[in-house]
């Protein structure tokens, strides 16, 4: 006597939950070949039709139908796979990342596998590094992080923001900031012959120092344009002369300049400030200086031209920055506020207000 299929009868809640998984693309294909199988079973089909349709051997209909009758959609799933149960599972993974916040071995100032292996025992030091790898801990890796103590922070940072989204009518926002003991380094550069017969060019890591120079630095916020100068140390006295040229190359305009907590830029009597009733200084909270866009902006110099380049002088190293603003200013636009999505390992992401 032949044997006759399960019958497959879905309430509309399940009818609806496969076709919505039908229509992911993110589903996985197995899952949504047994949401086809059971669908076409609701309607009636046979598994020999059922199987030629979906291109697929009447056995494996059989069995998704099969599991239908007593798992409902949970036959969507993977069954259980056989064989060896897993010998490090979840209780292994907390013994390991607990392990880390116990003592270090006498003489060690960090885990590594091989300690945490000898110091639990039962665990060999490959599965150890896998579990590290699983959760993503590198033993090796130091991050680093700077959080503002200001009291005042919200109140600084919307000052500061706000000059940047909305700056004040009939106003121009200036960032200053220096970047002081620049170096002009002489390095070995030229053609390396390989045994192969290809040719690179490069550097040596051996150089050579021909001293420093201070850059001072004012970025017009509107324009991305940035007006310097050179100096060989950084004290108040080089701060209020670069200031002055500044207020020099703005004779008719009121002056949002923001700057940093240095203590050049804030001295307790400032009567260079009460002689310029048009300049206006805000500063940025305590270890927030990356809210000041020259701090960007001294990144884009160092990228572009200073990093690896050979200096015999101050006096070149200087040449080199001038003919680089010559060039960068014709070219100049603003920075602009956006956001920035941050992928990360597991499911949820989250956004950073940066600036591009």
């Amino acid at each position: 006597m032949a044997r006759t299929a399960p019958r497959v009868e879905l309430s509309e809640t399940e009818q609806t939950q496969l076709r919505t998984l039908l229509r992911q693309r993110t589903a996985p294909l197995r899952s949504v070949m047994r949401a086809r199988i059971l669908l076409e079973a609701a309607e009636g089909q046979e598994n020999q039709a059922i199987a030629a349709t979906l291109k697929l051997r009447p056995a494996t209909v059989s069995k998704v139908r099969g599991r239908f009758a007593t798992q409902r959609l949970g036959a969507l799933a993977d069954a259980p796979r056989s064989g060896r149960k897993r010998k490090y599972g979840p209780e292994t993974q907390a013994r390991i990342l607990a392990a880390l916040d116990a003592p270090k071995p006498k003489g060690y100032v960090r885990w590594n596998g091989r300690l945490l292996a000898a110091h639990l025992g039962d665990i060999p030091e490959h599965q150890i590094w896998r579990g590290l790898r699983h959760r993503g801990v590198s033993l090796q890796r130091r991050r680093s992080w700077c959080l503002s103590t200001d009291p005042e922070f919200d109140r600084k940072a919307a000052d500061i923001v706000g000059l940047y989204l909305a700056p004040p009518l009939n106003a121009v926002v200036i960032c200053v900031d220096e970047k002081p003991h620049i170096q002009a380094l002489e390095r070995a550069q030229g053609w390396l012959r390989l045994p192969d017969g290809r040719a690179l060019t490069g550097f040596a890591h051996e150089y050579t120092r021909h001293g420093t120079s201070t850059l001072f630095a004012a970025l017009t916020v509107a324009t991305g344009q940035v007006q310097v100068d050179h100096y060989a140390r950084r004290r108040r006295v080089e701060f209020l002369d670069f200031m002055n040229q500044v207020v020099a190359a703005h004779p008719a305009d009121n002056l949002q300049v923001i700057l940093d907590n240095l203590s050049t830029h804030k001295p307790k009597d400032d009567a260079w400030l009460r002689a310029h009733p048009r300049v206006q200084l805000h500063f940025t909270p305590t270890h927030a200086s990356w809210l000041n866009q020259g701090e960007v902006w001294f990144s884009v110099l160092s990228r572009a031209a200073l990093l690896g380049a050979s200096f015999t002088s101050p006096a070149q190293l200087r040449q080199a920055i001038d003919d680089f603003i010559a060039a960068y200013n014709p070219k100049a636009h603003p920075f602009v506020w956006t956001k920035v999505k941050v992928r990360q390992k597991t499911p949820a992401s989250k956004y950073a207000d940066l600036i591009k």
